[in-house]
Parts: C-alpha cells; structure tokens; sequence
C-alpha cells in the first residue's frame, strides 16, 4: 500500500510538472520594441492582438514613428498609451503614433503640463475622444497575456521626473521594468512603499544619468538585461561611467540605442532573445558618453543619419522611409537626409516603392 501511495505521488508530480511547462508554452510571445529615437525614449510591446506603446521620442521623431509602427509592424491599433511624464522627448513624437493608430486607452503621469508637445499630446487624445488616465500606485491591468503594474509616483515631487510613472510588466515568468526618468528620490519610495521591482529587463532610468539607478534600486531590480535609450554625442554625458559601474556590479547584460539603433527582445514567457539593428564590440558598450572618442575605427559601423525621418538616395533619385531595408543596402555617401516628404519631393526625389513613404 505504501508503494502505492508513493507512486501516485510521483505521478501526480509529473502531471503538474507537465501542466506548467504547457501552461508556459501557451502564452503568446511578447516582442519589445526599444526604439532608436535619439535622446528620447519609446517602446512598442506586441503581445498576440495586443499592442502597448510607452513613451514616444522627440516631436522630430514623430514620422519615425508612425514609419515603424505602420510600415514596419504593420499595426492600426494601440491597445494602451503610457506617457511616463510630459517631457517632449517622451510625449512629443506620439503625435506619429496618433496618426498611425487609433488609440484605446491613454495613461499619464499628468493631464495637464506647459509645453507645445504636451498639448500637442492632449489634442490628439481629444481628437479620438480619449480621456486621460493618471494611475495611482498598485494598479494593475490584465491584457492577454501581459499583466501591467503602475509602481509609481509614490507620492508628488516637484522634480518633473520623477513624477514618472515607472511600470512594471509581466510575461510568463518574465518581467519588463520601465523606470521613465524616476530618479532617486523616486526610486527610494518606490523601495519604501514596498512594490516588487523584480525585473529581467530594465530600461535604464533618464538615459543612463547617474541622478537614477541607485545601487539601492538595482538590488532590488536585480536586471539581467539593462536597455538604455540615449543619443549619440549628445550634450548631457549620458550614459555615465557611474551608472556602468552598478549595472556591472548588478551582472547585467547591457544594450544601448545610440550604438546598436533599435534594440528588440522576444519573451516566450520563460526565456529571452534579443536582437540590434546594428552590430558592436562588447568593449564600446561600456564606454562613457565622454570617453566614446577611443573608440577605434571598425569597434563599430558607422551610423546612418537616423534622426531623420526620410533618407534619400543620390545615386538613385529615389527617397525612403529612415528604417526602409534600402537604407540599409546603401552607401554612405549617397545617404541625403530629409526632415519632411515634401522637401526630398521639391528637390526632385521621387518615392520607394518598397516602404512608400
């Protein structure tokens, strides 16, 4: 009888062992998107039929935008909207996003806020009847597969920054934090207040300054895998020496925007992938904003001028959408950049075929 007994035990431990692993595999897989935007922030999360769009870059980043998310995801819908906090660098380009997709819910850390590219935000919310949501610490939000969770602002900063609304999302086993521009004070309360901030990704706070990422937060985070969206060359030193510091001594896997371009990871729920737009040596990644200039010819491709939307070909007279593959395929020095489609078309540029832009 007690051998019995104890095989029934063990097969009932296959079967619930079998039923998580099936359970595991039948989520859909979740791809992020971690957008080249310069010295901004946007991301894209497709997940099955739902889609999650956090922040959206530069009002100049606005055709970039709408480019990606219709030519190159094919989408027409924007389940939810988060905009982190009212910077233009972070709400200004969702106006692209707006125009591209129709829109179902929109979260913010404000409603109101004194800046051309946030009202510009509020115009186009009101043009598709979208009220705006500011969410209180500890809501959550099933959606598929994904579950969202609003951790902050614990409490009102006069810092714009940290009045950003951090987010955490879950996949699986998986989970994806988003700091927005939360600096220290931010993160601390967050700690205080007691939310979870286990993470295997994070997208570093404020572009790798070190007014975020306290060792304090990334004890608590713990990343695998640290995303920082930052521009090249650009005049605030982001990302720092101080920052790289904690995130090797948290063992995290880093990827940067401003040397590899567009950072996408798969999540199935138990493991993750990730894959760049463009190649680098290990050794850059590590590289301070002011110390970039060691590095030696061939450690990195050069960039393409991206920050534009429209890039034109010289030898060809033909002119595409910035992320068109045909960018990719072309020199260097026939690449001609413009700010809108009605200039390349005034300069006698005619349009691809292949992205239509």
């Amino acid at each position: 009888m007690q051998k019995f007994w104890k095989v029934l035990l063990v097969l009932i431990a296959l079967c619930l062992s079998v039923g998580r692993s099936s359970a595991a595999s039948t989520v859909d897989l979740l791809t992020v998107h971690f957008l080249d935007v310069g010295q901004a922030d946007a991301a894209i999360l497709q997940c099955g039929d739902v889609s999650v769009m956090i922040d959206g870059g530069n009002s100049a980043d606005s055709s970039l935008i709408y480019a990606y998310l219709r030519q190159t995801l094919g989408l027409e819908h924007i389940d939810v909207m988060i905009a982190t906090h009212p910077h233009e660098d972070h709400v200004g380009g969702l106006s692209g996003a707006f125009e591209a997709c129709s829109v179902g819910s929109v979260y913010s850390s404000v409603t109101s806020y004194d800046s051309k590219a946030f009202d510009s935000f509020r115009r186009y919310t009101a043009r598709q009847n979208i009220p705006i949501t500011v969410p209180s610490p500890g809501d959550r939000m099933g959606l598929s597969d994904l579950t969202l969770e609003f951790l902050s602002p614990v409490r009102t900063y006069e810092n714009t920054n940290d009045n950003s609304l951090v987010v955490r999302i879950l996949h699986g086993q998986n989970a994806f934090l988003f700091a927005g521009d939360a600096q220290w004070d931010a993160e601390h309360d967050i700690i205080d207040a007691g939310y979870d901030l286990r993470a295997d990704v994070l997208k570093v706070g404020h572009h790798g300054s070190d007014t975020s990422s306290s060792y304090v937060f990334l004890r608590e985070v713990m990343p695998s895998y640290a995303v920082i969206s930052v521009g090249a060359g650009n005049a605030y030193g982001h990302p720092t020496e101080t920052v790289f510091s904690r995130l090797r001594d948290a063992g995290a896997t880093l990827y940067r925007t401003d040397l590899q371009g567009t950072v996408t990871c798969i999540s199935d729920g138990e493991t993750l992938s990730f894959t760049t737009q463009r190649r680098c040596d290990a050794s850059a990644l590590w590289l301070a904003a002011d110390t970039l200039t060691s590095v030696q010819p061939g450690d990195m491709p050069a960039a393409a001028p991206q920050s534009a939307p429209y890039i034109g070909n010289l030898n060809t007279g033909k002119f595409h959408y910035a992320n068109c593959a045909s960018v990719d395929d072309m020199k260097d020095s026939n690449r001609v950049p413009f700010d809108s489609r009605e200039s390349a078309i005034s300069q006698g540029y005619v349009p691809c075929k292949r992205c239509n832009p």
